[in-house]
């Protein structure tokens, strides 16, 4: 239904499959992709997800406005199914390493603006081009972005609706690594398969620590950060990752 998903070990692969249609979502690849999230959150074999696009022409160009008509109700209801949106929720504490190739404009930088880490090819394109044709960047992009970059570059992309090249993402922080488009999904692999090595646990609690603090004052973040900490202390991962860097050996975490 314009989205595949597949587990492998304790990586999820998420990807939006409509590359004759720039990969943008019509309907049916919305609920998809809705009930994809949900699979991830309540799924306790995944640890952490990899969200991309097929072909290297466009990671997302958000909502298919051809084959999807505004509805008489609020905008918003195209983009939840049963209280799912179809970016990740804030709070899902599992990991999502976006590897953006090609396009992501709109609801589809959105997507990528919602995950936690955020790796381009070099022919890479972002932008939040609502403003063009008389809308707002409803998901996430007006708080989002201005977080991601300085505020001043969120604001030339949302008021102009220019787009930015993956050099400049690169340059102002948007993403982490740029490489060539034949490059990109190993790279994915690889942070995919580093994140899902560490203590499940503990990765979520470094998420939530960082999510969550940021919109507190810096020492109740910091107070924040100490109750995670000693919720971490006494777990099974906890023992046997100093017992594993004791006997010289990887450790064998279990979320536990």
């Amino acid at each position: 239904m314009g989205v595949d998903f597949n587990i492998e070990g304790n990586v999820a692969y998420i990807t939006l499959n409509r590359p004759e249609a720039m990969n943008s979502l019509d309907p049916e690849s919305t609920q998809r992709l809705a009930e994809i999230w949900a699979e991830v959150r309540n799924n306790p074999q995944i640890r952490v997800s990899v969200l991309t696009g097929a072909g290297e022409k466009a990671f997302c160009t958000g909502t298919d406005m051809k084959k999807t008509p505004v509805p008489d109700e609020c905008m918003a209801a195209l983009y939840y199914k049963e209280g799912q949106p179809i970016v990740p929720h804030m709070k899902m504490w599992k990991p999502i390493i976006a590897c953006v190739n090609g396009f992501a404009v709109g609801g589809g930088l959105e997507m990528a603006l919602a995950c936690d880490l955020m790796i381009c090819s070099s022919n890479a394109k972002f932008g939040l081009t609502e403003t063009k044709v008389a809308s707002l960047a409803g998901l996430n992009g007006t708080q989002c972005l201005p977080r991601a970059v300085p505020r001043a570059v969120a604001m030339k992309m949302l008021l102009t609706g220019e787009m930015i090249d993956a050099r400049e993402a690169l340059r102002v922080g948007l993403v982490s690594d740029v490489v060539e488009p034949d490059q990109l999904m190993a790279l994915a692999k690889k942070y995919a398969e580093k994140i899902a090595g560490n203590a499940p646990l503990s990765v979520m609690a470094a998420k939530q620590a960082v999510v969550t603090g940021m919109d507190m004052p810096l020492q109740h973040a910091i107070d924040f950060s100490y109750l995670l900490w000693g919720a971490l202390r006494d777990t099974e991962d906890r023992k046997e990752g100093f017992q594993a860097f004791a006997e010289k050996r990887a450790p064998q975490y279990r979320g536990k």
